[in-house]
């Protein structure tokens, strides 16, 4: 692995980091993403369990596909 493509790929990690943390600022901001179908809420008399399963795949599916699209230019 030469500096040059090493560069590249630092290049490209930063720039995921900066947009991912900017997503993640917005989705926060998105009132109906804390309560999608699918997700998991126990909730007892003094414990709660909440695992956002729905969420965490719509995540995973939208940067799966920035990344893909990305690698797709990034690599020729």
């Amino acid at each position: 692995m030469n500096f040059t493509s090493l560069g590249k790929t630092l290049i490209l990690v930063g720039v995921f980091i900066v947009i991912a943390g900017g997503l993640i600022m917005l989705f926060s901001k998105i009132p109906f993403l804390d309560r999608l179908p699918g997700d998991i809420k126990i909730q007892k008399e003094n414990f709660t369990f909440y695992f956002p399963l729905t969420t965490c795949i719509i995540i995973s599916v939208i940067i799966t596909a920035i990344l893909n699209i990305a690698l797709k230019f990034l690599i020729k």
